[in-house]
């Protein structure tokens, strides 16, 4: 996939993500991009070990499954970043 599909798939899915996870989450455009790569990485890499039965680092595809894929691959980062960086009161 070349550099410029994935910047429009990062920042759709980043986009997409933010709106449906609830509560705030700050942020400028750089990093709702990251968050679309990162959760196309972990969306892509949950899908193909569920398929195939084996662990690897791959990527959604510029799709509609591939955009759903790294949606919810972007939930998913959204949240462990948040479990990992709560602070207690």
């Amino acid at each position: 996939m070349n550099i410029l599909a994935w910047i429009v798939l990062g920042l759709i899915a980043g986009a997409i993500a933010k709106m449906i996870y609830p509560g705030h989450q700050g942020g400028n455009i750089l990093g709702t991009l990251l968050l679309g790569i990162i959760g196309a990485l972990i969306g892509g890499s949950l899908y193909t070990l569920l398929t195939t039965g084996t662990l690897a680092l791959t990527s959604a595809g510029f799709s509609i499954g591939g955009i759903i894929v790294s949606v919810i691959g972007a939930i998913i980062g959204l949240w462990l970043y948040y479990t990992f960086t709560r602070r207690a009161y």
